[in-house]
């Protein structure tokens, strides 16, 4: 389906269903977000990246207005709906002081495939277990693992921006879970030179050779 939306560029990546609060300053957008919270409509975020605006983003909706200031500005809350495709640009937008545009909406599949699901949060549990963290993956919520998981397992911002526009939530999974097959050993590596560095200078008590 092909709609259009007023265009807020961001550089950093939104997921279908994630909280994001945001506080705006700017006229452009003040007009912008003053318009969809009167017209109870929605924007899209498109990811600004490697010095421009990509060709993938996401629907958000306005959720709750934290606070209005005298001047205009505000912090909002708002929630991601779903992904698209900029078909157009335009910046700005016919007799608005933002942009806007075209874009195609992306029809994700998020069925899954259990085997795949359940390696994946075998070696996200490994990943937290050699960091020394604890994160919570709810997985009665309607967000994809994914999704849910894709800030939270240092992918780097240019394969968070390729997992957006990937369909298929098996394949999504399957891409992270080959990135924490190449990253896990090499996180733990770090570890195991960090604790030898943090032992360097200290008295060790060390079983005797036997030649």
């Amino acid at each position: 389906m092909e709609k259009f939306l007023p265009l807020f560029p961001l550089n950093l990546i939104v997921y279908p269903q994630e909280k994001l609060n945001l506080h705006i300053f700017e006229d452009r957008y003040k007009q912008m977000i003053g318009e969809c919270i009167e017209q109870d409509s929605s924007f899209g975020i498109p990811t600004f990246i490697n010095n421009q605006v990509g060709d993938y983003g996401t629907e958000v909706k306005v959720t709750q207005i934290v606070k209005k200031y005298e001047d205009g500005r505000m912090d909002i809350s708002t929630k991601g709906v779903s992904s698209f495709k900029v078909l157009t640009f335009d910046n700005p937008t016919k007799g608005k002081m933002y942009a806007g545009g075209m874009v195609q909406m992306i029809q994700h599949n998020n069925d899954n495939d259990e085997l795949i699901k359940q390696e994946l949060l075998a070696e996200i549990h490994k990943l937290y277990e050699v960091l020394q963290v604890t994160v919570e993956i709810n997985q009665e919520i309607r967000q994809p693992i994914s999704f849910q998981i894709a800030h939270k397992v240092g992918l780097s911002p240019e394969q968070e921006y390729e997992l957006l526009g990937i369909q298929n939530e098996i394949d999504r999974q399957s891409y992270i879970l080959k990135h924490l097959r190449q990253a896990i050993p090499i996180i733990e590596e770090m570890e195991r030179t960090k604790e030898i560095i943090r032992m360097n200078g200290h008295f060790k008590n060390l079983d005797p050779l036997k030649f």
